[in-house]
């Protein structure tokens, strides 16, 4: 730990010398106190979105079987493997196999896209289907008398993330025709409004801190979107002349750069070619060198001690690194690159949630919940531009990166306002 540190404020980062355990007591009592408190959810919006998604998806499953020339359960993938490597005869050969034969599995399915217009509608219909399973049917059937509905906060033993179970609210989509809809259900008590703050690319910038990469680093100071920068590095044109498109490429290239993401593992994601993809990835490291130096230095230092750690001293243990089995080590070389990162930026977040704590125990605003890299706290209407502004000061504060801590904060009646409302 103490070299890491070393290294790590030697590049200018100012950490707390405070141990990974001693956070995780600290926070302890902040979670249970969270969980306890919970958050309000509008049923009658949720009953509404669940009809509506349930008239939508029997259209869609009526345009399936039309589509397929036949009546089938599309839910069910043994039928559904028929239909589709049988009747309509698709093509299989870069189709995974699992035990039941051929995999309808989403990823395997998006290799087909362009083979036949039923790909799309079967992948559709399954997303709706995991929006009623998952939320919008059993939601409303845990909250409390007070509406309130209350999750059960936990850890990410490998990664040291938090996580949320019973019901897990960590992966309720923000983007999509129904994800804003679902968050439009979170809501505040009357005479209350939901502040969410949230980091962003906490994780980049970490990586930037730990890497030391010049490039990276400047373009965070400069306060560049980073995503559009390495576009413009990568598709050698300008910054001011990036497309769309090609600001998404660079956005998957940089998040899969800190997972270790391989030429065939981009392309796919993509949907292009394994040859450009490698490209892609050779251009990026050619002009951040300090990223690919610490990707090297983090898989020798993992091949040396069997472990990687983060900044604040957690470590991963990675057997695998020395495996002859190719798939798990270069599982565990992945798990080394990233670990550090992650983990790192998860515990940055667990000193903020203790900070803010601390803070609102003489107010009435209460943490209610934390999504990821996001935080939310239930606030009196009167206090919350307040409460916002103290929010963003501890998290863009309490740990000193090499760079700028960015962090975008919004006041709103309910989830999906506060995340849209963002103060300036």
């Amino acid at each position: 730990m103490k070299e890491i540190l070393k290294k790590a404020e030697s590049l200018g980062c100012i950490i707390p010398h405070k141990k990974w355990d001693v956070i995780d007591r600290n926070l302890k009592p902040v979670l249970r106190a969270m969980e306890k408190t919970g958050i309000k959810i509008d049923v009658n919006l949720l009953s509404k979105l669940s009809k509506k998604l349930n008239l939508k998806n029997k259209k869609l499953e009526a345009e399936i079987q039309k589509l397929a020339g036949e009546e089938f359960n599309v839910a069910s993938p043994s039928q559904l493997s028929k239909i589709l490597f049988e009747k309509l005869k698709l093509p299989t050969a870069d189709i995974k196999r699992n035990k039941s034969g051929i995999s309808t599995g989403a990823s395997e399915l998006a290799k087909l896209r362009s083979e036949h217009k039923i790909i799309d509608k079967i992948l559709e219909y399954r997303e709706l289907s995991k929006l009623l399973s998952t939320y919008l049917e059993p939601l409303p059937e845990l909250v409390d008398e007070n509406f309130r509905l209350h999750t059960h906060f936990g850890e990410d033993t490998r990664t040291s993330r938090l996580t949320s179970a019973n019901p897990n609210l960590q992966n309720i989509p923000i983007r999509g025709e129904f994800g804003p809809e679902i968050r439009q259900a979170f809501i505040a008590e009357t005479g209350n409004k939901l502040i969410s703050a949230d980091y962003s690319q906490i994780e980049l910038r970490v990586v930037a801190c730990l890497s030391g990469d010049a490039v990276m680093m400047k373009a965070f100071r400069d306060e560049v979107d980073i995503h559009a920068k390495t576009a413009a590095e990568i598709f050698n044109t300008d910054v001011l002349k990036v497309t769309s498109d090609q600001r998404r490429v660079a956005k998957t290239v940089n998040f899969g750069v800190l997972y270790g993401i391989s030429p065939y593992g981009l392309s796919q994601t993509l949907g292009i070619k394994q040859e450009e993809a490698a490209r892609y990835i050779l251009q990026y490291f050619k002009i951040h060198s300090g990223i690919k130096r610490y990707c090297e230095e983090q898989i020798a230092f993992a091949k040396k001690h069997g472990y990687v750690e983060t900044l604040f001293g957690f470590r991963r243990a990675l057997p695998d690194i020395k495996s002859t089995n190719r798939n798990r080590y270069e599982s565990a070389q992945r798990m080394a690159i990233n670990t550090p990162v992650q983990g790192t930026a998860a515990e940055i977040l667990k000193l903020v949630i203790i900070q803010i704590h601390k803070k609102l125990s003489a107010k009435l605003a209460k943490l209610i919940l934390t999504v990821h890299d996001e935080l939310i706290i239930e606030a009196p209407a009167v206090e919350a531009s307040n409460i916002a502004k103290l929010m963003k000061d501890v998290m863009e504060n309490e740990v000193k990166l090499s760079v700028p801590i960015g962090v975008e904060v919004g006041i709103g009646d309910n989830w999906d306002e506060a995340k849209h409302n963002m103060l300036k």
